[in-house]
């Protein structure tokens, strides 16, 4: 299969690319286009073919949950059933955003590939113009995970999705780099106390501001049962070469790099700015020592570790107050929980 990467520029006309690419997806085709979080890959949530295109192309296990995208507040009854009072509120506060709500899917309607058989449906509406465009324009609901092979990184720019599904898929939309840098976040509001099952851009605290108590577990505490939402059962986010977490300090990094050159194996180490000098044989920068940069470059960074020959990846973590907590979420997922003794 032949992959055609599409530049879809704000200050261009696009309609013929729109156009081709609801074209491909009402012929049950994938599309990878980007949204404020992730690029993700499309197709119609009502379709078993699209949807196990979808699972084809990333190699990803039939038992994980997709996230359903929508373009207008007008399709979610189509979709769901016994929405909440909570649930509404916070579509109302945080739709378009980087927000999944996983409510009562009305039976039926989407194909069981997406709910992994389960009586729920985690709904979405994205904060960016490429993907509300042409989820406007299509008119359907569209399931879509991270555009990437299944546990790779997720991608943040249309090369990144290139990369990873070339040859795999027929269509990239690519809006250039993505603004945010992590997955959305995905509560669970059919419950009697809201539970984040995966932390993202909106946090506990945002939440709790808008719908009172909000449960947090961990993703360790999450593993039991089938997953209702991505990420909750399988390795994420993972380099070809195995990640340790080390905690931001400037002595323990360079005792672990100098330990781990003297076993003759090359190091990577992804960290702020301010660790640059070290003497890692390969450094990728988590950019300004702030979670919101830290975010933004996270997959950046975990990606380019595989133009490498290095052995080993270092990875500085952060504190999981606010975005904190998706980061380390995901960092955690990377380096299969293992820190760097």
């Amino acid at each position: 299969m032949e992959t055609t990467r599409i530049i879809v520029d704000k200050n261009v006309e696009n309609g013929k690319n729109y156009e081709q690419a609801v074209d491909l997806l009402k012929s049950e085709e994938v599309v990878a286009f980007p949204t404020e979080t992730v690029y993700g890959l499309g197709g119609i949530a009502t379709s078993d073919l699209a949807v196990s295109k979808i699972y084809e192309a990333k190699g990803r296990p039939s038992d994980n949950p997709l996230i359903v995208h929508i373009g207008t507040t007008e399709e979610i009854d189509r979709y769901v059933v016994d929405l909440s009072d909570k649930a509404q509120a916070c579509m109302k506060e945080f739709w378009p955003g980087p927000l999944t709500i996983i409510c009562k899917v009305k039976p039926n309607v989407l194909s069981t590939k997406v709910t992994a058989g389960l009586d729920t449906v985690g709904l979405r509406m994205p904060d960016h113009p490429v993907a509300l465009q042409l989820l406007r324009q299509l008119g359907e609901p569209v399931a879509a995970p991270s555009a990437n092979q299944s546990g790779k990184p997720s991608p943040t720019e249309g090369i990144h999705v290139e990369e990873d599904l070339r040859g795999r898929i027929p269509m990239i939309l690519d809006g250039g780099a993505t603004g945010i840098g992590v997955e959305s976040t995905v509560i669970d509001l059919t419950l009697d106390t809201p539970t984040i099952l995966r932390p993202g851009g909106i946090t506990k605290e945002m939440l709790e501001a808008v719908i009172g108590e909000v449960e947090e577990p961990t993703h360790i505490e999450q593993k039991a049962g089938a997953p209702k939402a991505p990420g909750m059962k399988y390795t994420h986010y993972a380099p070809n070469a195995p990640v340790y977490l080390i905690e931001k300090d400037e002595s323990a990094i360079n005792q672990a790099i100098q330990a781990i050159q003297a076993k003759g194996q090359k190091v990577a180490l992804l960290a702020p700015n301010q660790f640059a000098t070290t003497a890692a044989d390969y450094f990728f920068s988590f950019g300004e020592d702030t979670q919101q940069e830290m975010a933004l470059h996270l997959y950046n960074a975990l990606r380019a570790c595989d133009s490498t020959d290095a052995q080993i990846v270092l990875a500085t973590v952060t504190s999981t107050d606010g975005v904190g907590s998706a980061i380390m979420n995901r960092l955690e997922k990377s380096a299969g929980g293992h820190w760097y003794k």
